[in-house]
């Protein structure tokens, strides 16, 4: 069954009390407030009984006090993304959108995400984990010459710098250690950027990202005007199915579920090689879900439903 198809059996009225969970405490609140709000908006549409919630310490009081029939999380991040918040709902049993404890916890931390990819054979780009202790310049070498530095569990692209010298490398180390106390370093790509939505285990149309910015940076994802998404990509129907195959695998492997995206580049030689998996995308008038959602003749508010619909508990 397709999601056209999956969408005429939906019904708003069985979905009860919504709460919706955002804001949170990471460095991407901001981004998770104009995502709850747009989830909000998209329910009230859909006259489907809702409370926005913002996350804080005593989210478990105001849960049982609130008894939602159904949890949307919109938190993006640690405390959202990480299985934190799935592992309170999952105490709590209230069924919640978005994957699992497990699934969640693995793609929230890049390094753990590149080792299942790995392990399973699905195609990535060469990396290392670093630390204060480690050697700047094998490092650098060992990468090509050119490197990405990314925090190991961030989003949005925070505290993401490249480096192409030894130097560069423990600065882009120190800064991304700013976010998170593990770093990782990725072999630097310079070919075209992808991402591909998964939703109720259907893959959505592949998008290409544009960016006059070294790399798709934050600035980039959420306030340039500048950005250009090309959806469908400009690419040929076997690159496009290949790169949904790919990304599905991807999904599938790190135990997610409900929906979410994966983002992809193309190297120098045509291979289409794994960056990470998301489990919650943002939903903001910038987001790439909902574009993709679009392509295929669903409005916002019908891909909220979809999500909404595929709350479940025990995964």
């Amino acid at each position: 069954m397709n999601l056209m198809q999956r969408l005429e059996q939906i019904h708003a009225k069985d979905m009860g009390l919504v709460a919706v969970l955002f804001g949170g405490q990471s460095a991407e609140r901001e981004i998770s407030l104009q995502s709850g709000k747009a989830v909000a908006d998209a329910l009230m549409e859909l006259e489907i009984e809702h409370q926005l919630v913002d996350v804080g310490p005593d989210i478990v009081t105001q849960l049982q006090e609130l008894k939602p029939d159904r949890v949307f999380i919109a938190l993006h991040g640690r405390g959202g993304e990480d299985g934190s918040i799935q592992g309170v709902l999952e105490f709590l049993k209230m069924p919640y959108t978005g994957s699992g404890v497990l699934g969640s916890a693995l793609t929230l931390h890049k390094a753990q995400t590149k080792r299942v990819w790995q392990f399973e054979g699905l195609p990535t780009a060469p990396w290392s984990q670093l630390s204060k202790d480690t050697d700047w310049t094998t490092a650098i070498a060992e990468l090509g010459g050119h490197a990405m530095i990314k925090p190991v569990s961030e989003g949005s692209s925070l505290g993401m710098s490249q480096a192409r010298t030894a130097s560069e490398l423990q600065q882009a180390y120190e800064l991304a250690s700013q976010f998170d106390t593990e770093v990782i370093a990725e072999q630097w790509i310079s070919g075209a950027e992808y991402t591909v939505s998964v939703v109720q285990g259907e893959v959505m149309p592949v998008i290409q990202m544009q960016t006059p910015d070294p790399f798709y940076t934050y600035e980039a994802k959420y306030l340039s005007a500048e950005t250009i998404y090309l959806c469908p990509a400009p690419i040929s129907e076997k690159q496009t199915l290949e790169i949904q195959q790919i990304s599905l695998e991807a999904f599938n492997a790190l135990g997610c579920s409900g929906w979410g995206r994966v983002d992809l580049m193309q190297a120098d030689d045509g291979e289409f090689l794994l960056l990470e998996a998301n489990t919650i995308p943002g939903l903001t008038s910038h987001s790439l879900v909902p574009m993709s959602a679009a392509a295929m003749g669903i409005t916002f508010a019908q891909l909220i439903l979809l999500i909404l619909d595929s709350a479940s508990l025990n995964r």
